[in-house]
C-alpha cells in the first residue's frame, strides 16, 4: 500500500509541474492587462496581441510594447524609458513570432525588415523563430532583409520611422 501511496504522490507532482511549467519551448505564456501601455509610445498594448513584445530585468518587472520596433528603442536607450535601470539589468526579452504568434526569445529571432506588412506605429522589425519562416515572410512580402538581434542597430530603428 505504502508503494501505491509513493507512486500517486509522485503522479500528483508530475502532473502540477506541467500544470505550472511554462509554455510552448518554455516561452512565457504572458496575460496582457488593458491598463498595459508601451513605455516608448504610449499605446495599449493589448489591442495588438499579434506585434506584442516583452522585456523582463532581472527584479522581475516588465514592459511590453506594441512591437519589436518600440521594445528595440527602450533597449537602446533603456534609462530614458526607464530612469534608474540599464541594459545590463535585462534578464529577459520576447518577441512575438509573426506567424506563430506566441512569443519567442528575441536574441535569438529572426526579423525581416522592408516588407509591405505595416506593424501598429508603421514600417517594423517582423520576428521570426527560424530563418525558413523569415525566408518564406520576405519573399512573399517583398522583404528586403533578414537580421538577427545584434545586426540591428539605432540607426536602423531611426530609418524605419522616417518610412512611415
Amino acid at each position: 500500500m505504502k508503494n501505491y501511496a509513493r507512486s500517486m504522490l509522485r503522479l500528483v507532482l508530475l502532473s502540477l509541474f506541467f500544470i505550472m511549467a511554462p509554455g510552448h519551448g518554455g516561452e512565457p505564456e504572458v496575460t496582457i492587462k488593458k491598463s498595459d501601455r508601451c513605455p516608448v509610445c504610449g499605446m495599449f498594448v493589448y489591442k495588438y496581441p499579434k506585434w506584442v513584445a516583452q522585456i523582463v530585468f532581472q527584479d522581475g518587472t516588465a514592459y511590453f510594447y506594441d512591437g519589436a520596433k518600440d521594445m528595440f528603442k527602450h533597449y537602446f536607450d533603456t534609462a530614458k524609458y526607464t530612469p534608474g535601470k540599464s541594459p545590463q539589468a535585462i534578464k529577459d526579452i520576447y518577441v512575438t513570432d509573426y506567424y506563430e504568434v506566441e512569443l519567442v526569445e528575441a536574441r535569438s529571432a529572426f526579423y525581416v525588415i522592408g516588407s509591405d506588412v505595416l506593424g501598429p506605429m508603421g514600417h517594423e522589425l517582423l520576428p521570426f523563430k527560424d530563418r525558413e519562416s523569415a525566408q518564406e515572410f520576405l519573399q512573399d512580402h517583398k522583404g528586403r532583409s533578414i537580421l538577427r538581434f545584434q545586426e540591428v542597430t539605432p540607426a536602423l530603428i531611426q530609418s524605419l520611422d522616417r518610412r512611415s
